[in-house]
């Protein structure tokens, strides 16, 4: 591989090139991938369509075996571009239970945690 990273890897169609865009990513980038849908009910009060997760927002997951269970988000990890949610879990052949790794496009957001001083500000003036 010449390159780390380009962002004339997004032009290509071919799916190889979109996984290596992806999973090359700069963190300042990878990190707005991390967004989800908002309910109807907080796109109007809001004024937006979809928001940057954030550790204790609570979650509706959309596809998947999961699809309709709600939690809070517990972990994200911006370098391998997946959520954990509480009490969803998976289990493993030898009977531990592993959290399940899910992306943020699968999921709508419900509640805001609006704990950060930055985020309530950042809504308001919407």
């Amino acid at each position: 591989m010449k390159k780390k990273w380009s962002n004339k890897w997004k032009s290509s169609i071919q799916p190889r090139k979109q996984r290596k865009y992806i999973y090359n990513l700069p963190l300042h980038l990878a990190k707005k991938r991390l967004r989800s849908i908002l309910s109807k009910d907080l796109r109007k009060k809001h004024k937006i369509r979809n928001i940057l997760l954030k550790q204790g927002d609570k979650v509706k997951i959309m596809r998947g075996d999961n699809k309709g269970k709600i939690g809070k988000v517990t972990k994200i990890s911006y370098v391998r571009n997946f959520i954990h949610i509480e009490n969803i879990e998976h289990i493993k052949k030898d009977g531990n239970k592993v959290p399940l790794k899910l992306k943020a496009s699968n999921l709508m957001v419900l509640e805001l945690n609006l704990d950060d001083k930055k985020r309530k500000l950042g809504l308001e003036k919407k």
